[in-house]
């Protein structure tokens, strides 16, 4: 799945999920998409917000392990670009955040190349996370290889 930040042509902007690029393209041209707050369906992907990224690549807002004591918060807790999370959404995307890290490794940068190695049998099947550029997502997906970006919250104890 790739996440797109979405703008109508009326100027509001919104989150989109899809399969991959392609999907995007295709549901955009058929006009599938609806703006939520006024319904308009001429969108058109929108800049994504700025991420703290390496000198080698461009990192994505995906989930990151933080070092001990620090909390990687990308945004003020609970705050969404389209205002604040609902109290349930926000505890159901922590106690999320609660399950990756205690049943998935963090691969850190090298979450693409780690997907790639586990698609073709190199290492054993594993859950994993960590940080990809747009750009090597969407490589993945059209490779076959399924991934998911989700919103990384600050922890429920933190």
């Amino acid at each position: 799945m790739i996440h797109y930040q979405l703008r109508c042509k009326d100027g509001h902007d919104f989150d989109g999920w899809f399969k991959d690029s392609a999907a995007f393209e295709k549901q955009a041209g058929r006009r599938l998409i609806e703006c939520p707050a006024c319904g308009e369906t001429s969108v058109e992907r929108a800049l994504m917000a700025p991420a703290v990224a390496s000198r080698k690549q461009e990192a994505l807002p995906v989930p990151a392990r933080p070092r001990p004591g620090a909390v990687p918060d990308r945004a003020a807790p609970g705050q969404v670009a389209a205002g604040r999370l609902p109290a349930q959404m926000m505890a159901m995307l922590q106690r999320m955040r609660a399950e990756i890290e205690k049943h998935c490794d963090y691969v850190g940068n090298d979450f693409a190349d780690e997907a790639r190695r586990i698609h073709r049998g190199e290492v054993d099947e594993r859950p994993i996370y960590g940080e990809a550029s747009e750009e090597q997502a969407e490589s993945l997906a059209d490779e076959g290889i399924a991934v998911a970006r989700i919103p990384w919250v600050s922890r429920a104890d933190g």
